[in-house]
């Protein structure tokens, strides 16, 4: 009988089948796939807007784009990467991981899952469309302190990021929820608390900072609605309002998301190193508890961003913000002893791995020194604080994402990307950061602030501002063997197997990929590591 295209043996009803099934679907491994390729649509989006920034630093004067057009760009730059790539990205990797990694044959709300998922990309188109609108995007900066976002930069494209962020914000709230659920009622018979995957227990604490301090930041970016369209005036000082409100709102979310947007990270590098020293991760207990701890501490720490404004008590929030730094400390120095007299294998979710360990310790030491009230006095509002924020989430959290992708890409897919283009991507991206990023630390001690778009030639930072922008390209040059090596794994690379790192957690006892409903079966779980145990045939309970 002649083939039409309503037979499923057809290609093109094929080609629809599997595109109208990814588009519907509600597998938490399809959609947390998914999570990573939106992801990474806002990271290079973001990477383009960054490096118009950089172009328009690299000498004095104004030769790129309007003073008008710079303010968008590094506001929708920090946004894009913010909200919409590193914050997601880790929740793609908890949507695909945990599930496997606790036993569960999917999410608790597999409908509510998907919601999640298509809330960013409407919110990110929202956001992104304030370039479309007369006035242009959003320019005040991704805090948008009032008065700037409700006087002097008032477009549209404001109202939309504000929008937009209010639907990212709900697409977080409804993860957030889901993941508690699926950790607290979902796990196999044996998956204790104290079995989980290390990255299980980072997505956990992260879910409760989520859920705490999201609908914080959703009642300050109404208030900042209503005062824009409404004739609220919450914020204005000149009808009874207090813009300092805002900023302890905001930071009250802010900073708690700093860490919402590192300890997944954080988990994923606790999941790589064990696995390439051929060694357990040394005080799992401990790491748990200091992440339990980072998570609590994060709600005492938000005023240092605020210690200029003389609204808020410094000594206290000095105390707590030096204080939170133990915690990561003992996260330290357990990576180090993980992977101490370990038979380390260099392949390369261990480089990126030990790049999140140097460039993260680098982040978490300059900003000690902001801690310190007098020097954050002369440091605030500079370079340095530039330098420190991309330490902590590129060098911290992006560089943990690389290390996850190269670690889970044959689980997700069944192929391994190639080793060598990993090697050079991680090459290029670590001398292209610190090129970019480590200069910056001198440009904040000489004075330049940050959000600039000119600077005076006589000032002497020009020949630093030349480096960095330098590095930023660099950068740039270092996605194009990881895009590269992506496009031929995924068409022919070399066939993964089931458990190519021979790896710990439960993820790894199914199938590359994995089936719809996860396992055939399940090897019994009696310690943190139970693939580990049954390829050593080992049976006691540690």
């Amino acid at each position: 009988m002649a083939t039409t295209t309503l037979d499923p043996a057809a290609p093109a009803y094929r080609s629809r089948s599997t595109l109208y099934e990814w588009l519907t679907t509600t597998d938490h491994k399809k959609i947390g796939i998914m999570y990573l390729i939106n992801s990474f649509i806002f990271f290079v989006a973001g990477g383009i807007l960054a490096l118009v920034v950089r172009t328009e630093l690299a000498q004095p004067g104004l030769q790129v784009v309007s003073e008008e057009f710079y303010n968008q760009a590094f506001t929708m730059h920090a946004s894009f990467m913010l909200f919409l790539f590193i914050i997601p990205i880790l929740a793609g990797f908890g949507n695909y991981v945990v599930p496997l990694q606790i036993g569960a044959p999917d999410m608790a709300f597999p409908r509510i899952n998907a919601l999640s998922l298509w809330l960013l990309p409407l919110g990110g188109l929202l956001m992104g469309s304030g370039f479309l609108v007369s006035g242009g995007a959003a320019a005040s900066g991704w805090t948008e302190y009032p008065p700037l976002s409700g006087g002097t930069y008032s477009g549209t494209g404001t109202d939309l990021w504000i929008m937009g962020l209010t639907l990212i914000g709900t697409s977080s709230i409804l993860g957030a929820i889901n993941f508690l659920v699926t950790i607290f009622k979902m796990r196999a018979p044996g998956v204790t608390l104290f079995r989980m995957g290390i990255l299980t227990w980072t997505v956990l604490v992260t879910s409760v900072l989520v859920l705490m301090a999201t609908p914080v930041l959703t009642s300050a970016l109404i208030m900042l609605f209503i005062d824009r369209n409404y004739g609220g005036h919450f914020f204005d000082p000149n009808n009874g309002g207090n813009a300092v409100l805002y900023q302890n709102i905001f930071w009250f979310y802010s900073h708690p998301a700093v860490y919402i947007m590192v300890l997944p990270a954080m988990g994923i590098i606790s999941e790589v190193l064990p696995v390439f020293s051929r060694k357990p991760l040394f005080g799992y207990k401990a790491f748990v508890f200091a992440t339990v701890g980072i998570g609590a501490l994060g709600f005492s720490v938000w005023a240092h961003h605020m210690f200029t404004t003389g609204a808020v008590f410094l000594p206290f929030f000095s105390l707590m913000t030096f204080l939170i730094a133990v915690p990561t400390g003992v996260k330290m120095f357990n990576w180090i002893a993980t992977m101490w007299r370990g038979q380390l294998m260099f392949a390369t979710p261990l480089l990126f791995a030990i790049g999140f360990l140097t460039l993260f310790l680098i982040g978490g030491l300059n900003g000690a020194f902001s801690a310190a009230v007098p020097v954050d006095f002369a440091l605030h509002d500079t370079y340095w604080v530039v330098a420190h924020l991309h330490y902590v989430l590129f060098g911290g959290s992006v560089f943990g994402v690389f290390a996850g992708v190269y670690y889970w890409f044959p689980k997700m897919t069944g192929r391994m990307l190639g080793e060598g283009l990993g090697k050079v991507h991680f090459v290029l991206m670590f001398i292209g950061f610190n090129l970019t990023f480590f200069p910056m630390h001198q440009l904040g001690l000489a004075g330049m602030p940050r959000r600039i778009a000119d600077y005076a030639a006589t000032s002497g930072w020009s020949e630093l501002n030349l480096v960095a922008t330098i590095g930023g390209f660099v950068i740039a040059i270092s996605m194009l063997p990881f895009f590269w090596n992506v496009l031929v794994s995924l068409r022919s690379g070399k066939i993964a197997g089931d458990d190519p790192w021979e790896a710990n957690t439960l993820e790894w006892a199914t199938s590359s990929p994995p089936p719809p409903y996860n396992f055939d079966h399940l090897p019994e779980v009696r310690s943190e590591r139970p693939v580990f145990d049954a390829r050593h045939g080992r049976t006691a309970a540690h």
